[in-house]
């Protein structure tokens, strides 16, 4: 599967907003969106402003999507066949799949900067569950399931250190934090609330069902 290996910030720039892909650095005067001479889309002709059509208006939703849970197209093309399959609102059920990540769920618990570390936290074989070692970012975790730390101490030192380095982090109420273990445990299904991405799915949508 290809990867991007340019810089995250060129996304964030050509979204205008903040996708949140370098953690904490993300939050302060060093971030490019912050700034007001690089708050344009990248290239060399990034200070035009011109006005998008709406193709462009419904790509540009999809793309702060995909880009935000750090997604392949083949990946979002699946997630979107799934939430039509299910009942209710096809947005939101598209928004709850990809939360339910377990890389989105390891950030979401703050055992990783963003959700590009905690992709490699994962991959890497740090991460258990229901006792079971997991190293696939994108599996999907469901109510009831226990996420454990390797039970070395490199592991269990390296998640205490982010968890002690961001006190300040609020979990969210579908997720059941022990920082003691550290451990958690998924106590519900993620709500629409809990999506901390300014989006209109509906937009998303639209496009994907052209």
């Amino acid at each position: 599967m290809g990867r991007y290996l340019d810089s995250s910030c060129k996304l964030c720039r050509r979204e205008g907003m903040k996708l949140m892909l370098k953690g904490f650095r993300c939050e302060t005067a060093k971030c490019p969106v912050e700034k007001r001479q690089r708050n344009l889309a990248p290239g060399m002709h990034g200070w035009k402003r011109s006005k998008n059509s709406d193709y462009g208006v419904r790509l540009r939703e999809k793309q702060k999507v995909k880009r935000y849970y750090g997604v392949a197209e083949k990946q979002f093309s699946r997630y979107f066949k799934e939430a039509e399959r299910i009942k209710g609102n096809t947005g939101e059920q598209l928004l709850t799949l990809l939360e339910r990540r377990l890389d989105n769920v390891i950030y979401k618990l703050n055992f990783a900067p963003s959700r590009k570390s905690a992709r490699q936290l994962i991959s890497h074989g740090h991460i258990h569950v229901g006792g079971r070692k997991v190293d696939i970012p994108d599996f999907t975790v469901n109510i009831g399931d226990k996420i454990t730390i390797k039970s070395s101490e490199k592991s269990k030192k390296r998640i205490k250190e982010q968890l002690e380095t961001n006190s300040n982090f609020t979990t969210q109420g579908w997720l059941q934090l022990d920082a003691s273990a550290p451990a958690a445990t998924i106590v519900a299904l993620p709500s629409r609330e809990d999506v901390q991405l300014p989006i209109e799915e509906q937009l998303v949508v639209e496009f994907c069902s052209r």
